[in-house]
């Protein structure tokens, strides 16, 4: 299928690992001009060298998604209009809701929240010109079925769900789509964090653990960050046009609800 999003422009975040960086990947090998952002320079060179390129104009932008204003100013002076915006953060810490402290509630927000929608405002003009934007948020199968041990997680990422179904019913009239992709149990070195954290906590092995999180899905296995990677990709094509504000959950059948 030809997606049709050869020579766009897009901008992904956290793009230096898992999720993010095998979706810049993807989006490379559309065709599509894919600049990087994240906080770790000597990472961002290492993934740029990986990007496929077929005269492409591939970049990187260094950031830290706990400071949204600095954010702003990068993105401005990048001189790029961007087509494509992949919201993608590390997870908050996990551990019960009610032991958060309050500023593990502010920090996920600031980093999350806060972030997603500077980027939107600083990007949208430029798509509602073009009358064509995608903006994909990989948020997580919580915001459907909430995860015991990641109580932070949980909170913000349904909120930053439903930013996102308000900001799509108010973008669409101008061809942008706003969506949300539920990764579920994926090979990521966050998920190697959970799995310890739940290792220690409960004194299972490792193995154990690991076991007990494939067997929750169907297919009895963890997602690969391409297989995420893939869905995020075709929502950002011109083929997913009509696709607009919804979750979509890449999870292996994981979660109980439609």
């Amino acid at each position: 299928m030809d997606l049709k999003i050869q020579n766009k422009n897009a901008l992904v975040c956290g793009s230096t690992q898992g999720i993010g960086k095998a979706t810049a990947i993807s989006l490379a090998q559309e065709g599509v001009n894919v600049t990087l952002v994240a906080r770790n320079e000597d990472k961002l060179k290492a993934v740029l060298k990986e990007l496929p390129n077929n005269n492409q104009k591939h970049k990187y932008i260094v950031a830290d998604f706990t400071n949204p204003e600095d954010l702003k100013t990068k993105i401005e002076a990048s001189e790029v209009n961007y087509h494509i915006l992949i919201n993608n953060t590390g997870g908050p810490a996990g551990g019960p809701v009610f032991n958060a402290q309050l500023s593990e509630f502010e920090r996920a927000f600031t980093m999350h929240l806060k972030c997603n929608h500077i980027l939107v405002q600083t990007l949208a003009p430029f798509m509602k010109k073009e009358g064509y934007g995608r903006v994909i948020n990989v948020i997580s199968t919580s915001v459907k079925q909430p995860l015991d041990g990641l109580g932070v997680s949980n909170t913000i990422r349904g909120a930053v769900a439903n930013w996102s179904k308000t900001m799509a019913n108010e973008l669409g009239q101008f061809g942008v789509t706003v969506n949300n992709v539920l990764p579920g149990a994926t090979a990521t070195e966050r998920l190697n964090e959970i799995i310890n954290n739940k290792a220690n906590k409960t004194g299972k092995p490792v193995e154990e653990v690991i076991q007990t999180m494939k067997n929750a899905a169907p297919a009895k296995r963890f997602a690969q960050p391409e297989e995420v990677a893939n869905a995020i990709v075709f929502l950002a094509s011109e083929r997913a046009s009509f696709i607009n504000g919804i979750n979509v959950p890449v999870d292996g059948g994981r979660t109980k609800s439609l």
